[in-house]
């Protein structure tokens, strides 16, 4: 069994921040990526950052410059730092993981409960 544990969301006003972790835990083997998505009321799910092993980070246009996305692998946690925070960023943040239990599996995604993120204007 894998588990993601996030935790750093809450309510900041229009300008401030806020940092995301997510730690992983359980049979792991190896871990090809962690990220961020999130979801606004009534909306889809989306990519805010992603970043693989050893491989270039992406992030939502909406994101860049903000956002900054980081890792510690001796940890098997992954951090979102928020800067700049903007109302339409109000949202329930979820992690992702893709990650593989033994050598011989399949890569899976596994994801966290989410936690909210509220922006005031």
């Amino acid at each position: 069994q894998v588990q993601l544990v996030e935790s750093g969301g809450g309510l900041v006003q229009a300008g401030g921040s806020l940092r995301l972790s997510c730690a992983a835990s359980g049979s792991i083997f190896s871990i090809a990526a962690m990220g961020w998505y999130r979801q606004a009321p009534g909306m889809k799910r989306e990519l805010v950052a992603v970043i693989p092993s050893g491989g270039t980070t992406n992030y939502a246009d909406s994101a860049k410059g903000r956002f900054t996305i980081s890792r510690d692998n001796a940890k098997n946690t992954v951090y979102l730092q928020m800067n700049s925070l903007k109302p339409e960023d109000t949202a329930v943040y979820y992690c992702y993981a893709l990650l593989k239990l033994n050598a011989w599996s399949d890569l899976f995604d596994d994801w966290g409960q989410g936690t909210q993120v509220t922006v005031s204007s």
